[in-house]
């Protein structure tokens, strides 16, 4: 038991002492609407999950739109509109670098999520019930949460999925 202490004791000291990943700015484009391409670095929004690519959507009438390829146009959007500035914290399975991003000081996470483009996965809980109340975005009907949609909708496992990966 004392060794196991010990070691998680050494693990937490040494995630101290290691550095911070430096910031990252500059010009991105979209992958989609919770993650983009600044040059050759992939990034992902932390604390956001917004619908897939494919992913289609209900309306209150129950029709359908295409809610993914909304979401990464605004993304694009708000990307297009000004440099990104990012504070990177750790990288994700698919080798993207996890962040918290901002365009002329406004949070891109909190952006989507306010509306309704995302739902949150992290500190945007406020940002989600006020687009939840308003209707706004994929509140204004129904939907799968982009996990279940990507459940339900899963690609191929093996080299597939590593390429996948790299698009992302």
């Amino acid at each position: 038991m004392l060794a196991i202490v010990v070691l998680a004791g050494i693990a937490i000291l040494a995630a101290a002492l290691e550095p911070a990943q430096p910031p990252l700015a500059g010009r991105a484009r979209a992958s989609d609407g919770d993650s983009f391409r600044m040059g050759e670095t992939r990034i992902r929004i932390l604390g956001i999950d917004a619908p897939e690519l494919a992913q289609q959507c209900d309306t209150a009438e129950g029709k359908q739109w295409p809610c993914g390829r909304v979401a990464r146009d605004r993304m694009a959007a708000l990307l297009a509109s000004a440099p990104v500035d990012c504070q990177p914290d750790g990288t994700d399975q698919y080798g993207r670098v996890l962040a918290s991003c901002s365009v002329q000081g406004r949070d891109l996470g909190a952006t989507m999520v306010e509306e309704g483009l995302a739902i949150s996965s992290g500190d945007y809980w406020h940002e989600e019930a006020e687009a939840k109340k308003q209707g706004r975005g994929i509140w204004a009907g129904g939907f799968d949460t982009p996990r279940q949609w990507r459940q339900d909708n899963a690609r191929p496992s093996g080299v597939l999925d590593w390429v996948w990966g790299l698009m992302l």
